[in-house]
């Protein structure tokens, strides 16, 4: 699997551990950034390239890395087509992948361990989206809102 990661500094040793874990777990990783610690970065200049490389990468997944994962959650979900979810626990990583087929993993290093971002990661990534009806039918409904900001009809 090809995973495109981007961060900041409040997550930079998360982000490293991973690097390494997913290499060794023998999945293809493109590191956005950043390289190097900086007290001053700023996560945007990083998600945005993640975002953007798992949407231009068909089949591929993100993983994105903050303080809290919360505005990078966000970042990554300005980017069109993308649905980016915040994750701290195994369990929220599998719902987002198999109800919401989430592309990007958000993980705050500020309240997960290392070992826990791990285990979030490889949850994210073993989950397949269910594809299950009503699932399909909800994202129809966004996905359609996002090209042309339809509301779905009520009842």
């Amino acid at each position: 699997m090809r995973i495109h990661i981007g961060g900041d500094h409040a997550a930079f040793e998360t982000q490293q551990a991973l690097l390494t874990y997913l290499t060794e777990q023998g999945h293809e990783v493109i590191n956005h950034g950043p390289s190097e610690y900086d007290a001053e970065d700023d996560y945007p200049v990083y998600v945005l390239r993640a975002a953007e490389g798992v949407r231009d990468d068909e089949g591929s997944l993100g993983i994105v890395l903050g303080g809290s994962g919360n505005g990078e959650q966000m970042a990554a979900n300005k980017v069109k087509g993308i649905r980016a979810a915040l994750c701290l626990t195994p369990e929220f990583a599998s719902l987002a992948r198999e109800h919401n087929g989430a592309q990007i993993l958000s993980i705050g290093g500020r309240f997960v361990s290392i070992d826990e971002a791990k285990q979030i990661a490889r949850t994210f990534i073993e989950t397949p989206y269910a594809g299950v009806e009503r699932h399909a039918r909800r994202l129809a409904m966004v996905e359609k809102y996002e090209r042309d900001g339809t509301l779905p009809s009520e009842g």
